[in-house]
């Protein structure tokens, strides 16, 4: 049979595969945004409080910011009328900022995408390379220095390693900027401002880079060693098979399925993965932003936040199940 339609996973045709894996992102993504809606409005607080201020607010003014934005309604009415105006594409306005929360979104997606793929990329080679190397040498000197570096990197707090970078790196080397995505007063353009904005990235994608490294170095070790160990090797080894042949064309393939689901996990939450980070480096995006909201109870901004983060999780969720099948055929899915 031709066509990727066509094609089968256990039986089942791909394209049924792929719309019953979507119908179930799709159905996870709705009791995600209702879960959310009921807890962050069930949270103490809200933003009227916010807005009316501490000192001697005017009950007045409160009902009227409650009644303007549908506080007042019972929590069911408001999770309809939400609902509603989310099938139409409106994700409405946000209380703090008083913007579409379209809008705030879509200003910064974009550098929490820059960084967070940059940093996961780089750590998915850089630690599936090392960790394949001291597996392929475990017991060596190497082996037992980089698993220490490993753990020490693994047990290191974000924010402490990003400050001693800044320190080092910023203000003692003065080599880069302390913050920002790009210089301000420079007004750079054209190639110049990529520049710029690379220069901005390399401190806390490094950060980023070696608090990430360790998870996949440690799973892609453990990986090889557990399959190298297994019975079928052993086999191959004991009929003249080359080392390298094996390797290439067995233990990877099977060493490298948990190192794709670590890698499609880290994509799921790249929103909020690397907030302590962007507030650390004053990255403007969305993991500082949502803590932001959090702060200032911005209802509609935080479920608009939600919202995205429950899409990127069903969707990477899929892109791996199908990686699974492409790397490992053997994989069934019922």
């Amino acid at each position: 049979m031709n066509g990727v339609n066509r094609q089968k996973i256990g039986g089942m045709t791909l394209g049924r595969y792929i719309g019953r894996r979507m119908l179930t992102g799709a159905l996870t993504i709705i009791v995600a945004i209702i879960l959310s809606f009921i807890l962050i409005h069930l949270a103490p607080g809200d933003p009227v409080n916010i807005l009316s201020g501490k000192d001697n607010p005017s009950p007045e003014m409160e009902a009227a910011l409650r009644a303007k934005y549908g506080l007042d309604q019972p929590l069911l009415v408001q999770l309809f009328a939400y609902l509603k105006n989310l099938v139409q594409g409106d994700l409405g306005q946000s209380i703090s900022n008083n913007r579409p929360v379209v809008d705030l979104i879509a200003e910064r997606i974009g550098p929490t995408l820059l960084l967070s793929l940059t940093t996961a990329v780089l750590s998915l080679v850089i630690g599936t390379a090392l960790g394949i190397y001291c597996a392929r040498r475990a017991g060596s000197k190497l082996d037992a220095a980089l698993n220490g570096v490993s753990y020490l990197f693994d047990s290191m707090p974000g924010f402490w390693l990003g400050m001693m970078l800044i320190l080092i790196f910023a203000s003692w080397l003065k080599l880069l900027p302390t913050a920002g995505m790009v210089d301000l007063r420079a007004d750079y353009a054209g190639f110049a401002h990529y520049m710029d904005v690379l220069k901005h990235l390399i401190l806390p994608g490094l950060t980023l880079t070696l608090l990430s490294t360790p998870y996949f170095f440690r799973i892609a070790r453990s990986s090889v060693i557990q399959v190298m160990s297994e019975d079928f090797v052993t086999t191959l080894r004991a009929t003249g098979m080359k080392e390298n042949r094996i390797f290439n064309k067995y233990v990877f393939k099977n060493a490298i399925l948990p190192t794709v689901t670590v890698f499609g996990i880290t994509l799921a939450y790249i929103f909020t993965g690397v907030a302590i980070i962007e507030i650390v480096f004053s990255w403007p995006g969305m993991g500082s932003f949502m803590l932001k909201a959090i702060g200032s109870r911005d209802y509609p901004l935080l479920m608009g936040i939600y919202l995205f983060l429950s899409i990127s999780v069903a969707v990477n969720m899929i892109v791996v199940d199908l990686v699974y099948a492409i790397i490992d055929p053997r994989i069934r899915y019922k």
